[in-house]
């Protein structure tokens, strides 16, 4: 049985700074201070933390980036917006352990010498909002924000509410609405450990990536790999909805089987398929349960972790209203800059409610999975890229002869 290492506070009462210093809070950053920031940066990119909002990209490395940066105004940025269908961990870690996640932020701030912090939250999380706010000022009047920013000034903490917009869950569009315009994505390069807010280096990551940053400076870089696997070292958190008894978000090593997350949820024999990774996720069927969840798992059965995210269906599930659903959703949610996804998203919602509702043509599917590589080869953020992953994960799943009940 594996015993949680980022949900171990999860179900205290008694979520207050002093409770948190009790239990061994802030001594990863306290072992910042000690160590510097190069040195902080060098550990944090020897213990292989990658993010873990779906893209993967090295942790370290961004963060060196940005201390190396020869502007002398740096930001950080925590995307706390969670916007991707069926992912609800990271609300669940705010409302566990606000603490701890600030611990990261304060960590990541004096190891690239942030002028300022953004806590970027979804606009439904008012309740995680004002978790964060309210430690963030126990925070600062104990003084552990003081002296981390540049010419040893205390750190500015500001938190902003989303728009409840999809696309900003895309680095550069959350960007664009801190500032005050549309969430629009931007073109990279340049990618924003170059010029990212307000045209300036910024890191951004995500709050499960963050959250690991203070056991990894107070335990050394080794813990991580304690768990998980060569390639993907560390624990997992995954929100588990649909057809489960028990949903909700759950805890393990890298490598453990798919099989075993759903038994913890307990999901009954009778599931039909898994959408995982959320709306831009893929579809995984009984044959694929005993998968390692696992970047290098997930990739050997075309799979894809994504955010965490993990929705059930059963038997009596119509699997292509589902598609159709989808499709709907990114079809609103495109920010409408990019043709390919503007007007590919709408055209792939009609051809999948004409499938759902059984008028589609000879030769839907084929037109269908064609749109959707034009759209992921040519628009401009992941929103456009992904629109179509699922679907077309369902169009091969079939022509497997996987959808027969």
């Amino acid at each position: 049985m594996h015993e949680p290492v980022l949900l171990r506070r999860q179900g205290h009462p008694d979520a207050t700074l002093e409770a948190y210093v009790a239990d061994g809070g802030l001594k990863g950053f306290a072992r910042t201070r000690e160590i510097g920031q190069a040195a902080t940066v060098a550990v944090v990119t020897e213990s292989g933390l990658v993010g873990r909002g779906g893209a993967g990209f090295p942790t370290g490395r961004k963060w060196e980036s940005v201390r190396t940066a020869a502007e002398s105004e740096r930001y950080f940025v925590l995307n706390a917006d969670e916007s991707e269908p069926g992912t609800f961990k990271d609300r669940v870690m705010i409302e566990t352990d606000p603490y701890m996640v600030l611990e990261g932020v304060l960590i990541a701030c004096y190891a690239i010498a942030a002028t300022r912090a953004y806590i970027y939250v979804r606009g439904e999380y008012r309740g995680a909002a004002r978790l964060l706010a309210a430690a963030a000022t126990q925070l600062a009047a104990a003084g552990h924000l003081d002296g981390i920013a540049p010419g040893g000034r205390p750190l500015a903490i500001e938190v902003r509410h989303g728009g409840g917009a999809y696309i900003c869950g895309e680095e550069t569009a959350l960007f664009r609405s801190i500032e005050g315009y549309r969430g629009e994505p931007m073109s990279k390069p340049p990618f924003p450990t170059v010029a990212g807010l307000f045209r300036k280096p910024t890191v951004i990551n995500n709050v499960e990536t963050i959250a690991n940053i203070p056991d990894i400076l107070s335990r050394g870089a080794g813990w991580l790999q304690r768990y998980g696997t060569d390639r993907s070292p560390g624990v997992k958190l995954f929100s588990v909805s649909g057809h489960v008894g028990r949903p909700g978000v759950y805890e393990l090593p890298f490598g453990a089987p798919l099989q075993e997350l759903l038994d913890l949820a307990q999901a009954g024999r009778d599931l039909r398929a898994l959408l995982l990774g959320g709306a831009a996720g893929t579809f995984v069927f009984p044959g694929d349960f005993d998968m390692p969840l696992s970047y290098e798992g997930a990739q050997s059965r075309a799979a894809t972790l994504g955010s965490g995210a993990l929705i059930a269906f059963d038997q009596g599930t119509d699997l292509w209203r589902v598609a159709e659903r989808l499709g709907n959703f990114f079809a609103h949610e495109s920010c409408g800059q990019c043709v390919p996804c503007r007007i590919g998203t709408r055209r792939q919602h009609e051809m999948l409610a004409a499938l759902a509702d059984g008028s589609g043509g000879d030769g839907e599917r084929e037109r269908i999975a064609t749109l959707g590589q034009v759209m992921t080869d040519a628009s401009i953020c992941g929103l456009g890229q992904t629109a179509s992953t699922a679907v077309r994960s369902l169009i091969d799943a079939e022509s497997r002869g996987l959808l027969a009940v």
